[in-house]
């Protein structure tokens, strides 16, 4: 019953809690030499420049111009701009380098319901147009470029891009640009976003792209989970980039990785390698709590997700490409994480995804491999995994170990065109994974390479297995 299913959940969380996980060594590497916060030895509070928080006085000049000020301290040790408690009505505004933009708890900045009141601007060079037009976008809520040594902060105040119009606006086709995220970085270094809570964006939440050295932790981010496209956190053709403790509810990915459109992206040719996430909860209306793809064509790669628990979704974990995207995911390495009523468990989909036009090769094909996949717990799950390749392209080194998931398909797994391994999963996976994992040492085990020491983490853990076994029968009661 579902009170006994709900013990079952909670119980799962806690085992996967104390699992001692091996990723901080990791993530450290990815984002040394970081600190989450700095000191600034100036400071100003929006108020000082005319701004006025009554959620209705348009605030856009005011954050302009009190960031042109600022920048006369880029060179003295930088400077926070303070947002004190009220709602800041705002249209786009663009950050400076060494700048903490700072808010109170109770300070929320509003994105104006006017388009007009956000810029357009040019297409990403690995996007060649809009994502969804051709021609330009409109600039983020809060955006930068060329920047170093940036800090988007508060005691969990609030970013609210009062996305409801956009949504309308997308569903009646009556857009003329593609929709703002809320924060956008590009060709930026040592960026931080900590302790906010973000709501209602356009489109996509956090969108850091030609970036490097970036740190998201301790965000919480809402929208309605029918909204559409309103992904979490999308590190794009960014490196060394840490995301944890974040808490994502909303109508698609929660976090995924991108690096790039088809022939634009492989011609910009910036992957997206280097990328940690750790300790998140999500709850999608219609993507996945860890995606990647589609949109993949620069590479992506040594990506390592640990700690992930996803409930009441359409997918847990999905990997999204298609012919002519060319690039490649490799060395891929999620592990603990937990799913209740999920949809379907694990997704690797080879045709998936429109192109930005017609001119894209039909003959570029995404490399996929070294995909590892291990200690996962499901409860009330649909189906285990639709994993599919591409014609002429199979995806190789597919590595599922410790899996075991309550599913309530009498057709738990449907695989074409893969190549792989597998251990300890249940239900059976499909006959392209039987191949044990302990036969063989190509299985990716989220090392900067391939190493037999995966098969020791199979092994060194059997008490997982055992409790898994006692929760599953449990729940068959």
């Amino acid at each position: 019953n579902e009170a006994c299913l709900q013990l079952v959940f909670q119980a799962l969380l806690v085992f996967l809690t104390i699992i001692e996980t091996q990723w901080s060594s990791v993530s450290g590497m990815y984002c040394a030499d970081m600190a989450s916060t700095v000191y600034r030895p100036h400071s100003v509070t929006i108020t000082e420049f005319g701004a006025v928080g009554d959620g209705v006085t348009l605030n856009t000049k005011a954050f302009q111009n009190a960031i042109f000020y600022l920048n006369s301290f880029a060179d003295k040790g930088g400077a926070q701009l303070f947002v004190p408690a009220g709602r800041w009505l705002t249209g786009g505004f663009s950050l400076i380098s060494h700048l903490t933009l700072s808010l109170d708890k109770d300070a929320v900045i509003i994105g104006s319901p006017h388009s007009s009141d956000w810029p357009v601007i040019d297409p990403l060079p690995s996007y060649g147009r809009g994502r969804e037009l051709p021609g330009g976008r409109h600039q983020s809520l809060i955006f930068g470029s060329h920047l170093t040594d940036v800090i988007i902060t508060g005691a969990n105040g609030t970013i609210d891009g009062q996305g409801a119009i956009w949504w309308d606006w997308f569903y009646n086709n009556t857009l003329n640009y593609t929709r703002p995220h809320l924060v956008e970085l590009m060709y930026s270094t040592n960026v931080v976003i900590s302790n906010l809570t973000f709501k209602n964006s356009p489109f996509w939440n956090i969108h850091p792209v030609y970036c490097s050295q970036v740190i998201v932790e301790h965000i919480t981010i809402l929208a309605p989970l029918n909204s559409p496209n309103t992904d979490g956190i999308n590190p794009d053709s960014s490196t060394n980039v840490c995301i944890s403790h974040c808490y994502v509810r909303n109508g698609d990915d929660v976090v995924v990785i991108k690096s790039g459109w088809d022939e634009y992206g492989i011609s910009f040719a910036q992957p997206s390698s280097n990328i940690s996430i750790s300790n998140i909860t999500g709850e999608t209306g219609g993507g996945a709590g860890i995606a990647i793809g589609s949109e993949m064509s620069g590479g992506i790669s040594e990506v390592r997700a640990e700690g992930i628990r996803i409930v009441n979704s359409l997918h847990g974990i999905r990997i999204k490409t298609a012919p002519g995207r060319g690039g490649y995911v490799r060395n891929v390495y999620i592990a603990d994480v937990s799913m209740h009523n999920v949809s379907m468990a694990i997704r690797i989909n080879g045709n998936y995804g429109e192109h930005p036009d017609n001119n894209y090769d039909k003959n570029a094909l995404p490399i996929i491999s070294n995909i590892t996949i291990e200690n996962v717990v499901g409860v009330d799950v649909g189906v285990a995994g639709i994993l599919e390749g591409i014609e002429g392209d199979n995806f190789s080194s597919i590595c599922i170990s410790n899996v075991s998931l309550s599913v309530r398909s009498r057709h738990p797994w449907n695989c074409s065109l893969i190549q792989g391994y597998s251990n300890s999963v249940t239900p059976e996976s499909c006959e392209q994974l039987r191949t044990d994992c302990e036969e063989t040492s190509i299985c990716y085990d989220g090392g900067s390479s391939l190493a037999v020491g995966s098969r020791a983490s199979i092994h060194n853990k059997p008490s997982a297995n055992i409790l898994l076994n006692s929760l599953l029968q449990l729940v068959s009661l």
